[in-house]
């Protein structure tokens, strides 16, 4: 029972100094938990970041290579056009040459659905952005500036100009 006594008047004489080893263990604790939370939101924060920034990266990449298989398979529409363009009137209702303007629609229509839009030019404003002037031709007021011909389309990816429209300005 002495025992038990003298660890009474142990603990009753330094309550105080407890107290504040308490206090100071409780206020070390709180740092502690206010420096972890303010790391785990930054490493929320930069997790995001990289999320977003991988997510862009990707997309870019894509978006690049849709451009270069885009820009190789645009010599090939330009000659499919060309050729459809010349076809002689006499055979213009043949079934083999409308086979062949189903082909080109249909190729049209993929390109399209993968997001490449022509550009347009015919009598439109001169857009050095979107056209390439390689000629000029003289003419009335009213054609001051503008597209007069189209020699080779252009064509966009989304909003990226994969290919300027090559045109003949009027004066």
């Amino acid at each position: 029972m002495t025992e038990e006594v003298q660890a009474q008047s142990t603990d009753d004489t330094n309550p105080q100094g407890e107290a504040e080893s308490l206090n100071e263990r409780i206020a070390t604790l709180e740092r502690e938990v206010e420096e972890h939370k303010t790391n785990w939101m930054r490493a929320i924060a930069d997790f995001k970041n990289y999320k977003r920034r991988t997510e862009s990266e990707r997309e870019e990449l894509i978006r690049n290579a849709s451009a270069g298989l885009m820009l190789k398979l645009l010599p090939v529409l330009d000659d499919l056009l060309l050729a459809m363009g010349q076809i002689p009137a006499e055979i213009e209702n043949n079934q083999w040459i409308g086979g062949v303007k189903q082909v080109q629609r249909k190729f049209e229509t993929v390109l399209e659905g993968a997001g490449l839009q022509p550009i347009p030019a015919v009598d439109e404003e001169f857009d050095p952005n979107v056209h390439e002037a390689i000629m000029f031709e003289e003419g009335d007021e009213a054609q001051s500036n503008k597209v007069v011909a189209e020699l080779r389309r252009g064509y966009k990816l989304g909003e990226r100009v994969l290919r300027p429209t090559v045109v003949k300005v009027g004066k």
